[in-house]
């Protein structure tokens, strides 16, 4: 299960909309559980996505860094990232799970297919996909 405070999800959503009509891509930070990313995001760095495109996402090397620094200042550790499917459902491509970096993270998706946006979480492990529940906290 992933917690995300009620303000970082606030942004993240934000984040999505005002990108659109291309992907948006964002990192979460929390506290860390057993030395290892936690199952709480407190904040979302937004980034800029280097592919500026409305299908695909990198996130900027230097906003990356930059997400990384803030979070260890507040001795929080990256734990998920974040993007958004602008016409398509929020579960992950075969694209996002050849582009996941940790089991231990959180892959947050944002679907702007529909009028609302959706928001889903998962774990990709080993190329498996999990959903798991995403409660705003």
């Amino acid at each position: 299960m992933l917690e995300i405070a009620r303000n970082a999800y606030a942004r993240l959503v934000g984040h999505a909309l005002d990108e659109y009509p291309l992907e948006m891509c964002g990192l979460l930070a929390g506290p860390a559980s057993d030395g290892r990313p936690g199952n709480r995001a407190i904040e979302f760095y937004p980034c800029h996505n280097d592919d500026r495109s409305a299908r695909v996402y990198t996130v900027n090397p230097r906003d990356h860094m930059r997400a990384e620094q803030a979070a260890d200042d507040l001795d929080f550790e990256i734990n998920g990232v974040v993007h958004s499917h602008t016409h398509s459902e929020p579960y992950p491509s075969p694209t996002d799970v050849a582009a996941a970096v940790s089991a231990d993270w959180h892959y947050v998706i944002v679907s702007l297919k529909r009028e609302a946006p959706e928001v889903r979480s998962y774990r990709i492990v080993d190329g498996e996909i999990v959903a798991e529940p995403l409660v705003v906290v």
